[in-house]
C-alpha cells in the first residue's frame, strides 16, 4: 500500500471512530442523577426516573413527552392539571432525562412496556387518563390500543405518528444501516442545538428549557437513543392503532399547534379519518412548543 493510501486508512479509521470517541466523552447517567428529583424505579429494561406532583387520593394522569426533551416538559402544566383535580405522573422516557438507555430498538412494544412497567411498580391498578406529546402522543396511542383496560381517556398533543417527515437526515439515517448511524451521530448535535436555537426568544413556562435541552446532548446514551426511536417508535404510522381505540369507544382528544412546523396541522385531517369521534382544538399562534410556549391555552384546552 502506498503512503497516500495508508494516509486515507488512518483518516478514514478515524473519522469512523468519532461518533464512538463522542459518545465516550458524554457524561454518564449515574454522575448526573446526583441532582435528580422525584424516585428511580428498577424496571425490567432499565431504572426510570419519575416524580408524583398532586393529591394521592385524585384520579391519576400519566404526563409521556417527546422524542427530545425530557419530562421536564410538564413542569409548566403540571401546576394547571393539578389544580383540575387530579395528579400527575411524569417519568422519563429511556434515553432522556435521568433514566437508563437501554440499548435496542425503541418500537411501539418497548416504551409501552416501559409504562405498563412503571404503573405495575407504582401499584396502579385503575385505568389512567394518557396525555402524550408529540412522540409521547404515539406512544400513548400505542400503549392505549395494546391495553384499553388500563386507560380511561387519550389526551394527545401534537401528537407524532400520522406519517409526518421529520426531513432528509432523519430519513436517511432511518433507511441506511452503519453510514446513517454515523451520519446521524455525526449531523444530529448541532440539527438540535439549531432547533434549540431557533426558539430561545419564545416565551416559556419551563425555567431555562433551552440549555436543559441542549444539556441532552452531554449524556451517554441520547443521541443513540433518538436515531432508535426514529427507526422503531416514529416509524410506521399508527393508523391501525387509532382505528382500534376508536371501535373501543375510548374518549380521546387531540391539541394541534396551528403554526407547528414538526407535526404540520395537516395531520389534524388523518386523525379525523382514523378516529372519526376524537375531539380536536386547535391552538392559534403555537408552535410545536405549545406544552411550554402556550401553557395556559393548552391548560384551558385541556380543562375544558
Amino acid at each position: 500500500m502506498s503512503l497516500l493510501g495508508s494516509a486515507l486508512t488512518l483518516v478514514a479509521l478515524g473519522a469512523a471512530a468519532l461518533p464512538a470517541y463522542r459518545e465516550i466523552r458524554r457524561k454518564s447517567i449515574k454522575d448526573l442523577r446526583a441532582a435528580a428529583p422525584g424516585e428511580l424505579a428498577d424496571l425490567s429494561q432499565g431504572r426510570t426516573h419519575f416524580q408524583w406532583h398532586g393529591p394521592q387520593d385524585a384520579p391519576v394522569v400519566v404526563c409521556i413527552h417527546g422524542l427530545t426533551t425530557p419530562s421536564f416538559v410538564w413542569e409548566g402544566l403540571t401546576p394547571h392539571l393539578i389544580n383540575s383535580g387530579v395528579q400527575v405522573l411524569s417519568y422519563d422516557l429511556y434515553g432522556r432525562g435521568y433514566s437508563d438507555a437501554p440499548r435496542g430498538l425503541q418500537s411501539p412494544a418497548f416504551f409501552t412496556r416501559q409504562l405498563s412497567d412503571l404503573l405495575d411498580h407504582e401499584g396502579i391498578d385503575v385505568p389512567v387518563t394518557l396525555i402524550g406529546y408529540s412522540m409521547g402522543g404515539a406512544i400513548a396511542t400505542s400503549f392505549a390500543a395494546a391495553n384499553p383496560d388500563r386507560t380511561h381517556r387519550l389526551i394527545l398533543i401534537a401528537p407524532a405518528g400520522m406519517g409526518h417527515d421529520l426531513g432528509p437526515l432523519a430519513r436517511f439515517t432511518v433507511d441506511v444501516p452503519i453510514l446513517g448511524d454515523w451520519a446521524f451521530h455525526m449531523g444530529y448535535p448541532n440539527q438540535f442545538r439549531s432547533g434549540i436555537a431557533s426558539e430561545r426568544a419564545l416565551p416559556s413556562s419551563v425555567d431555562n428549557i433551552g440549555d436543559r435541552q441542549a444539556a441532552q446532548l452531554d449524556r451517554r446514551g441520547f443521541v443513540r437513543s433518538v436515531l432508535s426511536s426514529l427507526r422503531g417508535q416514529l416509524r410506521t404510522p399508527l393508523e391501525e392503532d387509532h382505528r382500534r381505540i376508536a371501535a373501543t369507544g375510548l374518549p380521546v382528544t387531540a391539541i394541534w399547534a396551528r403554526d407547528d412546523k414538526v407535526i404540520p396541522i395537516r395531520a389534524m385531517g388523518t386523525l379525523a379519518q382514523w378516529s372519526r369521534n376524537a375531539r380536536q382544538e386547535v391552538i392559534a399562534g403555537a408552535g410545536h412548543g405549545l406544552p411550554y410556549t402556550h401553557t395556559a391555552d393548552l391548560a384551558r384546552a385541556l380543562t375544558a
